[in-house]
C-alpha cells in the first residue's frame, strides 16, 4: 500500500469532517475511552463517529487536522493488509510533523487481523473509536486480542422518539391529552412503522427502492460473498421464510422442511451456518423460550428482523407481523447485550406468551386489535393464565390503537397503542 494514497484519503476526509450534516443522537462516549461500534449496515455508526468529531471540533477541543479517519471501505484503501496498518500512523505523521490524532477506523473488519493494531494503539494511549458490520469482530478470540481495552456500544437504526427528532417534533409534556399532537405522533408513526428507522430513507422519494438496495447489500455483501456462500438462492429463500415466519418459533428441523418443500435440498449444518450469518451481519436475531432448556433456547427460537423497513419488503398487507416485530426491536435494544446474550425471551408452555422480561418481570402481548371475542381470548386470556401462575409478573399487551386497563380476579393488565409505548 503506498503512503501517498492514504494521505490522499485522509486528506480527503479532513476537509469533510465539518461539513457532513448530521441530526445528532444520544451518544455519551467518554473522551479518555476507546469503543467498538457495531451494528447493521446504514444503522449510523459513521455518522457517530462524525457526531463524535464534530462535538470535539465545536468545543475547540481539536481542528479537522487533528483527526485520522479511515473509511475501509473506500475502495482505494481496500487493499491495504493487517501488517501494513502501522503505515497510517506514518502517513499521517508525514502530514503533521508526528502530532498525536485522534483516531477512526471505519468499517475495519474488512482487513483480517485489524484487532493486534487496535489493541497496540489502545495500550499506546491513543482514543480511537472503531466501527463494523459483523458480530464477528466481538468473537470471544478478537475480544481476548483486544485485551479488554474496548467499550462496545451497539447502534442500531433510529428509534421512534429519534425518528419524531429528525422531523422537528417535539414531544411537549402531556403531549398524549392534545389532539393536534397526538394526530401528528399518529401520522408519523405511520410511515416509521412501515419504513422502519435508517436515517438515509427518510427524505427518500422512494424509501422502498432504497431499501431495497440496502437489504441487497447487506445479504450479498456482507452475507454471501463474506462467507463464500455457494448456493445463494438457497440463501435468499431461507431468509424470505424467516420473513414469512416471524411470529412463529422454528426449529432448524422445521426450517429445513421448508426449504425441501420447495425442491432445494439443505443440510442442517449449513443451515446452522446460515442462520448464523444473518445474525452476524446483524440481519436477524433470535428469541429463545424462557422455559426450553439450554439447548433447546438455541434451536427453538423466534427470529425477527432488526428493521421495519427491511421486514416490510416482503409483504404488501403484513400489519400483524410488522407490530410484532417492531416491539421485538425496541426490546431487543434494551436486552440484548450480545448475540450470545439474551435477558429477552418468549414463553410457550400451555400458553403463549409474545416477549417475557424475567429481570423487569414484565410480559408482554402484542395483538394488533383485542377487540373481537376469539382475538380477545387467545391474547388477554392466554395472558392471564400466564400471569396466574407467575404472580410477580405484570401484564402488558400492545396494540395499534387501544388503550385501556382490563381488571380480572385481581389481576390487572395494561393496554397500550404501540405509538404510544414506544414513547414512554
Amino acid at each position: 500500500m503506498e503512503k501517498q494514497i492514504i494521505k490522499k484519503v485522509i486528506g480527503e476526509k479532513q476537509l469533510q469532517l465539518s461539513k457532513i450534516e448530521l441530526s445528532p443522537r444520544p451518544a455519551g462516549f467518554d473522551e479518555k475511552s476507546c469503543y467498538v461500534l457495531v451494528g447493521i449496515r446504514r444503522a449510523g455508526k459513521s455518522y457517530t463517529l462524525y457526531q463524535d468529531i464534530q462535538s470535539k471540533m465545536a468545543s475547540g477541543k481539536a481542528n479537522a487536522d487533528d483527526f485520522l479517519y479511515v473509511n475501509f471501505e473506500d475502495e482505494r484503501i481496500a487493499p491495504i493488509q493487517a501488517d501494513e496498518l502501522g503505515l497510517l500512523l506514518e502517513a499521517y505523521w508525514e502530514m503533521h510533523d508526528m502530532k498525536r490524532p485522534f483516531i477512526y477506523l471505519d468499517e475495519i473488519q474488512n482487513v483480517v487481523g485489524w484487532e493486534k493494531f487496535a489493541r497496540r494503539l489502545a495500550e499506546e494511549k491513543y482514543r480511537i473509536m472503531i466501527t463494523g458490520s459483523n458480530a464477528k469482530m466481538l468473537s470471544k478470540e478478537i475480544a481476548s486480542s483486544l485485551g479488554g481495552s474496548y467499550i462496545q456500544r451497539n447502534i442500531y437504526p433510529f428509534s421512534f422518539k429519534e425518528y419524531l427528532d429528525f422531523r422537528g417534533f417535539t414531544l411537549e409534556r402531556n403531549w398524549e391529552f392534545n389532539p393536534e399532537n397526538r394526530l401528528t405522533v399518529i401520522r408519523h408513526f405511520e410511515e416509521y412503522f412501515r419504513y422502519g428507522g435508517f436515517a438515509e430513507s427518510f427524505d427518500k422519494a422512494d424509501k422502498r427502492e432504497w431499501l431495497t438496495s440496502l437489504y441487497q447489500k447487506i445479504l450479498i455483501g456482507d452475507i454471501v460473498e463474506r462467507n463464500n456462500i455457494r448456493n445463494p438462492r438457497v440463501f435468499r429463500l431461507l431468509a424470505r421464510k424467516l420473513a414469512e415466519s416471524v411470529m412463529q418459533p422454528t426449529t432448524l428441523k422445521r426450517l429445513e422442511h421448508i426449504i425441501k418443500a420447495t425442491g432445494d435440498s439443505i443440510s442442517m449444518p449449513v443451515l446452522k451456518d446460515y442462520l448464523d450469518y444473518m445474525e452476524d451481519a446483524y440481519l436477524t436475531f433470535s428469541v429463545p423460550n424462557l422455559v426450553s432448556p439450554l439447548t433447546d433456547q438455541q434451536t427453538t427460537v423466534k427470529r425477527y428482523f432488526a428493521d421495519n423497513g427491511i421486514l416490510g419488503l416482503f409483504y404488501t398487507d403484513g400489519e400483524t407481523k410488522l407490530l410484532e416485530n417492531i416491539v421485538a426491536v425496541h426490546l431487543n435494544k434494551q436486552y440484548r447485550n450480545t448475540p450470545d446474550e439474551s435477558r429477552l425471551f418468549y414463553y410457550s408452555k400451555g400458553v403463549e406468551v409474545d416477549f417475557c422480561i424475567p429481570e423487569t418481570n414484565t410480559a408482554i402481548q402484542v395483538s394488533y386489535s383485542i377487540g373481537d371475542d376469539s382475538t380477545y381470548e387467545r391474547e388477554v386470556g392466554g395472558l392471564m393464565k400466564f400471569l396466574k401462575a407467575f404472580k410477580q409478573y405484570h401484564g402488558l399487551v400492545i396494540t395499534w390503537d387501544t388503550e385501556r386497563q382490563i381488571m380480572e380476579n385481581d389481576i390487572s393488565i395494561e393496554v397500550l397503542p404501540i405509538w404510544k409505548w414506544l414513547l414512554m
